[in-house]
């Protein structure tokens, strides 16, 4: 368990940087390479889930407890705060209490939930339906009162500009900031001058999702700070990278007959070791077990 609170802990990022890179990881591992390159906060995507621990789409297939898993192999390993993708709190009220009071025992800092239908669609596919208002403030109000960690951060994430314009967007962001959202989530958002909006009508926090391949141009950090957002996120970054090179390597063996051309594009055992400190663990054994040479 972590001395201070890993929600806490996200605020305080959310504080001290301007804005707050949020980097992806889909499990422990990248999650452990992502802190020791000094991020600062970290995500795990539904989506991320979905595909990489599931072989599934992001279509609301996975649930809580798939979700948990992944959360508690994080948080095991890294105490960098996490920001999870709880998609539309997987089910009803006493549903989005239990998601709310299973993160927190599972030390994970924040997670977002959204204004989409039960069965969702990834953020930037057509074809989304949402929720209404009120049906997505009273999710709201379900995930506030089930906080055990009054630092846990609960995220409001609005679909709607896709669906329903910048206008109804902006009338749905204001209305979970009264619902109580610590944070509000803006997806596939288009331009500088939307996220500005957001900004301007919002006390609290804004989160701009830049994803690759989707609705949102690439905008830099600065860009971004310049209009008020204070967390830019990078959902699945490292695992696209990830899934691209793994494709490389199996066509090659499978054509080849051998990995050697591709032996570039790998990590190596050296620098496996040294993200892992596998040293200091087999430097423990040593002390642990060592004989009695007297």
């Amino acid at each position: 368990m972590s001395i201070k609170s890993p929600g806490k802990s996200f605020r305080e990022a959310v504080n001290s940087n301007n804005p707050l890179a949020v980097l992806g990881v889909i499990n422990a591992y990248s999650a452990l390479q992502a802190t020791k390159l000094g991020a600062k906060a970290i995500y795990l995507s539904g989506s991320g889930v979905a595909s990489a621990s599931y072989g599934l789409p992001d279509l609301g297939i996975v649930g809580l407890e798939d979700v948990l898993i992944d959360v508690r192999r994080i948080t095991s390993r890294v105490d960098t705060p996490l920001l999870v993708d709880v998609d539309t709190g997987f089910g009803g009220a006493f549903n989005i209490a239990r998601t709310i009071k299973e993160l927190i025992k599972a030390e994970a800092a924040a997670c977002h939930i959204e204004d989409q239908v039960a069965q969702k669609r990834c953020g930037h596919r057509p074809n989304k339906e949402l929720v209404s208002i009120s049906e997505m403030t009273d999710r709201l109000k379900a995930a506030l009162d089930a906080r055990t960690d009054e630092n846990f951060v609960i995220m409001a994430r609005t679909d709607a500009h896709a669906m329903e314009g910048q206008q109804k967007a902006l009338e749905r962001a204001l209305a979970y900031e009264a619902a109580g959202a610590d944070m509000i989530f803006a997806e596939a958002v288009h331009t500088l001058e939307e996220y500005k909006e957001y900004t301007k009508a919002l006390k609290v926090p804004v989160l701009a999702n830049i994803t690759e391949f989707g609705k949102t141009p690439y905008f830099t950090q600065s860009e971004l700070a310049s209009v008020g957002i204070k967390l830019v996120l990078y959902p699945l970054s490292a695992n696209r990278a990830m899934n691209k090179a793994a494709v490389e390597v199996f066509n090659s063996i499978i054509k080849n007959g051998h990995q050697k051309d591709v032996l570039d594009i790998m990590q190596t055992r050296e620098e496996l070791y040294q993200m892992l400190d596998y040293y200091e663990f087999e430097n423990k054994l040593d002390q642990l077990f060592a004989k009695d040479k007297k």
